[in-house]
């Protein structure tokens, strides 16, 4: 699909007035109004409509955002502050702006980041990662629907991609507001759809057109290329391995053994692929199976390792499962913990933006005392630094390693 090949952009400007409370959110530039935070807009607006939010007692503009009417967060920012001109020039700025905060990566052997991180680059609901020579944009929201072309246009200036591949969230997909389905090919040219890339020197590849998210985990970078300096002469285990990222970090890191555990067998040919891409002493033992029952068996068994690595898939997406994903965490912490030598190290993480890193971090060290584990906290860490975290909710990544 070409630039040309998309509608013209037909978005209307609306005057929005905020409540008390929205507007005092707004002035700590949180990117997200909600529905029951809006005192008056005019009717009738559709996604991607401009939305002018004006202070209610000095009627100056304080902020632009892009109108969603399909979902709960009514307005999502782009701008705070004065009133400015939201064209070509507007969204390359802030791209370029986004792009400098990178610049980390061209010096250490890194050629697959994240370049937009949603609200947090001030593109709310957009995601844009870099894969060498070849991007994927994936869309979340409607709102980008009237600006799909400009942005095409500005990325390919200013980035000057081999390929951009278009990808879709389910409820965009299901909406039906974009000419291309997930996965197509928005520009350029794209051979094969799985691409070879670098993290620290390490050998990955990735499916941009099949794969999770984007093809790949781009937030835990920092947290493999850690694992990788633990694991020298090491027996090392990782659970929900998926692509094998923890894996491979080991092995290239001079591990003796590393097991790979994930449900999916296609995610364990993805871990095997990537191991074979590197050159490692060490062995690779792979385990499709349900790691909960693996972990218990292995328990069971006597087995230990002098790293344990345990990133487990988001178990709360709603408000309603944080509970149960607390006591999924303690189960892993305690089971971890049994599989860890003595003098060994427990990685622990979480990716579930609904438990906070102070509950998370509390109900596995709770597990740990129980079983009378005594531990050190050697490090915490969060987010990579292309996923930069601008307001709260954004944050969701949270690991620490534990010395038992």
């Amino acid at each position: 699909m070409s630039p040309e090949a998309n509608q013209s952009n037909t978005s209307k400007r609306l005057a929005v007035k905020l409540k008390p409370a929205a507007q005092q959110q707004l002035y700590k530039k949180h990117p997200w109004i909600f529905e029951q935070g809006i005192a008056k807009i005019p009717p009738g607006g559709k996604a991607g409509d401009l939305c002018i939010v004006f202070d209610n007692k000095s009627n100056q503009v304080i902020g632009i955002g892009l109108y969603d009417p399909s979902s709960a967060i009514r307005i999502k920012m782009i701008h705070h502050g004065g009133g400015i001109k939201i064209d070509k020039l507007f969204f390359q700025g802030q791209l370029e702006r986004a792009i400098a905060k990178r610049t980390f990566f061209r010096d250490h052997d890194v050629t697959a980041y994240r370049i937009l991180f949603g609200e947090n680059d001030q593109f709310p609901g957009l995601i844009l990662d870099q894969y060498n020579d070849k991007l994927v944009l994936k869309i979340y929201s409607e709102i980008w629907q009237p600006y799909l072309a400009l942005l095409l246009d500005i990325i390919t200036e200013v980035l000057r991609p081999l390929a951009i591949i278009g990808r879709l969230s389910r409820k965009a997909a299901a909406g039906g507001a974009f000419p291309f389905q997930d996965g197509e090919l928005l520009w350029g040219e794209l051979k094969d759809p799985v691409v070879q890339f670098k993290e620290h020197g390490v050998n990955f590849q990735a499916n941009l057109v099949k794969g999770h998210k984007t093809g790949f985990f781009l937030d835990h970078r920092h947290n493999r290329k850690r694992v990788g300096e633990l694991s020298k002469g090491k027996c090392v285990l990782d659970v929900f391995s998926y692509a094998g990222g923890f894996s491979v970090h080991a092995l290239v890191g001079g591990a003796t053994e590393v097991t790979s555990i994930d449900i999916s067998g296609q995610a364990i040919e993805l871990a095997k692929a990537n191991a074979s891409l590197n050159d490692h002493q060490g062995e690779h033992m792979t385990v499709a199976a349900d790691a909960f029952d693996t972990l218990s068996s292995m328990v069971e068994q006597g087995e230990q390792f002098d790293l344990v690595v345990i990133d487990p898939p988001s178990f709360a997406g709603q408000a309603s499962q944080v509970k149960m994903a607390l006591k999924q965490y303690g189960r892993l912490a305690r089971l971890g913990s049994q599989l860890t030598k003595n003098g060994g190290v427990l990685v622990l993480a979480s990716c579930s933006s609904r438990v906070s890193s102070q509950s998370f971090f509390d109900r596995c060290e709770q597990e740990l005392m129980q079983i009378i584990r005594k531990f050190t906290v050697m490090e915490t860490t969060f987010h990579d630094i292309d996923h930069p975290i601008g307001f709260p909710e954004g944050a969701y990544l949270k690991t620490r390693y534990y010395r038992l």
